[in-house]
């Protein structure tokens, strides 16, 4: 898969300023609870999933309810890629068809856990990389994350006009 990201930079630019003005912070001093939010919006996306329960008959949540979550986590590594100054037009994943959806998300949270102490392009794109592979997995294309980014985009500066 091969997402587009330039335009949704900007998207994030804008929610990023809205937020660190209103709670007057700023990006250097958020990093470290981005790269958090960002572990724990790749938790509450599997979770969804229910793919490590084996313990539960329970089904995974719909398509729409992971692919919110999903977008939750696109919110935080579009930020990050905004710190380096990241110039990408788009990002590309290794496809994985061997890993399980348990597997994945585990090489999701080591990279993520790798970008804090290696904080460069090129373990950003590894990181985003891995996400997008995980995407893939669920079986969401392109369009579903642009459209379910821009729709939580959409919500989040809501809730910023609502105090949230």
């Amino acid at each position: 898969m091969k997402l587009k990201i330039d335009d949704l930079y900007e998207l994030q630019q804008e929610l990023d300023k809205r937020i660190f003005l209103l709670h007057e912070v700023d990006r250097p001093s958020t990093r470290t609870d981005r790269l958090l939010a960002l572990l724990v919006e790749v938790g509450e996306m599997i979770n969804e999933t229910k793919c490590f329960k084996y313990w539960s008959l329970k089904p995974s949540s719909s398509k729409e309810i992971v692919l919110e979550e999903y977008g939750d986590g696109v919110h935080f590594l579009l930020s990050l890629g905004i710190d380096l100054n990241d110039q990408s037009i788009f990002i590309l994943n290794q496809v994985d068809t061997q890993s399980s959806l348990s597997e994945l998300t585990l090489a999701v949270y080591q990279n993520i856990c790798a970008l804090k102490d290696d904080f460069s392009i090129e373990q950003y794109h590894k990181t985003f990389s891995s996400f997008l592979t995980l995407g893939e997995r669920l079986a969401f294309t392109q369009e579903d994350i642009r459209s379910y980014y821009l729709k939580k985009n959409r919500i989040n500066h809501q809730r910023q006009d609502d105090n949230y």
